[in-house]
């Protein structure tokens, strides 16, 4: 079967993978309401194309912090990618740098920061959880800084694991062949066996609840590189962000896997784009799957998007071949929303662009007499 977009791949994932790793991969929190909502409220965003203008080129370069990159479509942190894919993340890595775009590790991932670094040259940003034991986290940030990633992409909406009801169905635990890398040599590489989710007992261990604003600026201490706060949804927390000295913000509901009825990220997005004022960048994470979810993001002022899932489902499906084309697909499916849109760059694509069901109030049916 010819794949014709990207969705088609996690149908082949699921036939695939194992039940547990597929089930890792694909679900979300409790009732699930927000991973539906992801994808669903992009249907509530409708075009309003410019005709006759000439679009024989389109520019679809951008710059993320300072780095030229060639389309507004990055790589967002999945964990455990050698669960999908005995390449794992070195694939993805190679697929991003060959489509001349960023990829974000994560703290989690089955290959270290020095081996990703290994695979060759390329713009890569680094997520980081914070742990209880604060010099594990220094010494990881110092590792990602000496393997050249160029920002720390900080998760700040996973105090405890997200109640994943698939992950405590299948006791999901890492398999017995696979480390998080990052942590091998300090004793924190492997994951229990646990009655519920290995993950998340490994969380309810490890990870730092009391995870606070002031230590945004402690990490800003122990590190040079710029800083993007990962798990906003509010105009509140983006005013803070961006007072904390965050060099950007990802609006991000962490894939749907933590609080279940948090609006989708397409519907949060423009409500922090407004609060952040243009003084940092603001990103988003989550539902995108058509080049169509890229444009409407933009419009709604995001000034670029992260994939995950469909980086594991094709990366399990066709490896490095199939993250290459997830990314080929998207870039093809964008670049011809912008033309047919009437936009040339990517500044040109604006709010006027689009409508959305929020816009107005919808008139109410007339009372039957």
């Amino acid at each position: 079967m010819e794949i014709t977009n990207v969705s088609e791949y996690q149908e082949i994932a699921k036939q695939k993978l194992p039940k547990m790793v597929y089930d890792y991969y694909a679900s979300g929190a409790e009732d699930q309401w927000t991973l539906h909502e992801n994808r669903f409220a992009f249907t509530k965003i409708l075009f309003r194309p410019r005709i006759l203008i000439d679009v024989s080129k389109i520019d679809m370069t951008t710059t993320v912090l300072g780095f030229k990159i060639s389309m507004p479509i990055m790589i967002a942190p999945t964990a455990l990618q050698k669960m999908a894919h005995p390449e794992g993340e070195y694939a993805t890595a190679r697929a991003a740098s060959a489509a001349g775009t960023i990829m974000t590790l994560s703290s989690w991932a089955t290959s270290s920061v020095e081996e990703v670094a290994s695979t060759g040259p390329g713009i890569r940003f680094f997520q980081l959880y914070v742990y209880k034991d604060r010099n594990v986290v220094a010494q990881l940030v110092r590792r990602a800084e000496r393997a050249g990633f160029k920002a720390i992409a900080l998760t700040v909406d996973t105090p405890r694991l997200g109640r994943r009801e698939a992950d405590i169905k299948n006791r999901f635990t890492l398999p017995p062949f696979l480390t998080l890398k990052n942590f091998e040599g300090l004793d924190l590489g492997k994951m229990d066996k646990a009655d519920d989710s290995g993950l998340a007992s490994y969380v309810a261990g490890q990870i730092d609840r009391s995870l606070s604003w002031k230590d945004v600026k402690w990490l800003q201490t122990i590190t040079t590189l710029p800083i993007l706060v990962k798990g906003v949804l509010t105009a509140e927390d983006a005013r803070i962000a961006v007072e904390a000295g965050a060099s950007g913000i990802i609006v991000s509901n962490h894939g749907a896997r933590q609080l279940d009825y948090v609006p989708a990220t397409i519907m949060a997005l423009e409500e922090v784009v407004k609060a952040a004022q243009g003084r940092v960048p603001v990103f988003l994470d989550g539902g995108v799957r058509r080049g169509t979810d890229v444009f409407k993001a933009l419009a709604l002022g995001a000034s670029g998007i992260f994939i995950g899932r469909p980086v594991v489902f094709s990366l399990a499906a066709e490896g490095e071949a199939g993250v290459r084309k997830v990314l080929s697909m998207l870039r093809e499916e964008f670049e011809l929303t912008m033309a047919l849109s009437g936009c040339r760059s990517l500044k040109e694509i604006t709010r006027d662009h689009i409508v959305t069901e929020w816009d107005s109030p919808h008139p109410r049916p007339a009372p039957r007499l």
